[in-house]
């Protein structure tokens, strides 16, 4: 890599990018658009031949972007190692360009929204979850922050490939709100719209108060008798996939 050090560089943007934590984190990230001003790698001719193998659409661009460095070197740069040992940090997509996207009408494709989300894994993997079946973009509420490591690194770097952002629930996209609940008509007959809001309330207390008002309809998922929950990731799944079959 031509240009400052690498490891200078990665100080110096640390604090205001995101953490791109593993290869495949990085290769979707970079599939899908994002802005990687640094990427390195403990072995950088294993992490090319893993490009090779899995991702030969993005070898030529790992190629430029990637440094090898000692695994000293790379363990002082992130808080917990990953098993392909690379990291990278990316320019956070602009709030501007995702609320413009969310709110653009006529959607195709329906908006996720996590209410009060826990979990950073969960949320992430709800992320991968939306970005594999094309949702418009992921909303949470509350004060997980969506793109912290841990969430980016659940969800594989997806974040790029999707509108993530965190609003309050007066600030939700426009279009009808179907709210998982227990209580809400069997989903599997409704029709789920492309413009749909499919807001799920956390795994320990369910929907707040303001989503729930806001909620046009409530919809449940079919659960045998005595089972409390299924994991929020689950749900979300089986929401997503019931919108892509396209009828009631």
């Amino acid at each position: 890599m031509t240009g400052p050090d690498p490891v200078s560089l990665w100080h110096r943007l640390a604090d205001a990018s995101v953490l791109l934590d593993g290869f495949h984190a990085l290769k979707h990230a970079v599939r899908f658009g994002a802005d990687v001003p640094v990427a390195v790698a403990v072995d950088r001719g294993a992490a090319l031949a893993l490009a090779e193998e899995l991702a030969p659409d993005v070898r030529a661009t790992l190629d430029a972007l990637l440094t090898q460095v000692p695994e000293s070197v790379y363990a002082s740069l992130v808080p917990r190692p990953h098993p392909t040992a690379v990291a990278a940090l990316a320019v956070r997509p602009s709030r501007a360009a995702h609320l413009e996207r969310l709110a653009h009408t006529p959607r195709t494709a329906p908006v996720v929204v996590l209410d009060h989300p826990r979990n950073l894994g969960n949320a992430g993997a709800v992320i991968r979850l939306a970005a594999g079946f094309g949702a418009t973009g992921v909303v949470t509420t509350g004060t997980l922050d969506p793109w912290h490591p841990t969430v980016v690194r659940a969800g594989a770097g997806l974040h790029f490939a999707t509108a993530v952002e965190r609003l309050t629930v007066a600030e939700l996209p426009p279009g009808p709100v179907f709210a998982l609940d227990p209580e809400g008509d069997d989903i599997r007959g409704v029709k789920l719209p492309d413009d749909a809001v499919l807001a799920f309330g956390s795994e320990r207390s369910g929907l707040s108060p303001e989503l729930r008002a806001r909620a046009g309809h409530l919809v449940a998922l079919p659960m045998r008798p005595q089972v409390s929950s299924y994991n929020l990731a689950t749900s979300v799944a089986m929401t997503l996939y019931h919108w892509s079959l396209g009828g009631a």
